[in-house]
């Protein structure tokens, strides 16, 4: 996956929540796959873009609560970007 910019990376997200969404899963287990995912992320992969380095960041130095509220916030982020 060759993603350059931060939409890009918006609408792979945007891709893979939908696919969640249309295979029934709850909003508490989406939350908590994408801190599952934040956590494999920050752990596994250098960051290609300024944005990307700072979630990184970002999430490097929050605890498990505010992990899991970064991985909302950027759910919402992405479905409020799918109505526009």
């Amino acid at each position: 996956m060759d993603i350059n910019n931060f939409d890009q990376w918006l609408d792979t997200l945007g891709a893979a929540l939908d696919k969640a969404k249309s295979m029934g899963m709850p909003q508490k287990i989406l939350e908590k796959s994408a801190a599952n995912l934040g956590d494999f992320l920050a752990e596994n992969i250098n960051p290609d873009i300024p944005e990307n380095r700072f979630l990184r960041d970002l999430w490097e130095v929050a605890n498990k609560d505010e992990k899991e509220a970064i991985a909302g916030a950027m759910i919402k982020m992405v479905e409020k970007r799918k109505v526009h």
